[in-house]
């Protein structure tokens, strides 16, 4: 066993709370959010400790959450910087316990990165994260609105973005995500974590 029940029953309680508080305070929908996918994903990856499960994981929200946790200590400690995404995080309205919840942002890249250096980088697993990605910001797309504007799939900003037509924004954001985030990551993955000399698989590491 590489991952300790130490790692693996805190972070599996933390879903359980989780879950139902997110979903009530926002609605299902908010699942459909990157983050926290991965962080379900990385939960199964977790207990079945699976190497291609975190490298897909990572490879697709890593980039997301540094940036997350850089703006958000900037603006806590030193109260400058733009709020973006973690504007909720200093939301008097919203209720602290609520908002202590999405600190999992800081958690779960330190997660995925010790996970990484305990299986190794499966390479495969970026392209199937893009896809997995491109399936993710249809969904979105198709299932919500631009009030929500979950995965900034009606623009990056607040309002929706009016300079593309929704659909060909929507395609653009789809070549973004696998081409700035996904391979990006990847290479850096690669080249921390990938094993030389094994074949990877799910889980699993077979010397070629």
């Amino acid at each position: 066993m590489f991952i300790s029940l130490w790692i693996k029953i805190p972070y599996t309680l933390f879903v359980l709370v989780f879950v139902p508080v997110y979903w009530v305070r926002y609605g299902p929908a908010n699942f459909l959010w990157f983050s926290d996918i991965a962080l379900f994903g990385t939960l199964a990856a977790l207990w079945l400790e699976s190497r291609f499960l975190t490298s897909m994981m990572a490879t697709g929200v890593l980039l997301f959450d540094i940036v997350w946790n850089f703006i958000f200590f900037r603006k806590l400690f030193l109260g400058a910087g733009p709020e973006g995404v973690v504007g909720y995080m200093f939301d008097p309205e919203i209720a602290v316990p609520i908002r202590a919840l999405s600190l999992f942002h800081i958690a779960l890249p330190i997660t995925q990165l010790w996970t990484l250096g305990k299986l190794g980088y499966d390479t495969r697993a970026w392209k199937y994260q893009a896809v997995f990605g491109w399936i993710v910001l249809a969904l979105t797309y198709s299932l919500t609105g631009p009030e929500q504007n979950i995965n900034w799939v009606f623009g990056v900003n607040e309002a929706p973005q009016s300079w593309l037509p929704a659909r060909v924004y929507l395609a653009a954001a789809m070549v973004v995500y696998a081409a700035l985030i996904c391979f990006p990551t990847h290479l850096i993955l690669k080249r921390i974590f990938a094993r030389p000399g094994e074949a990877i698989t799910q889980g699993r590491s077979v010397k070629s």
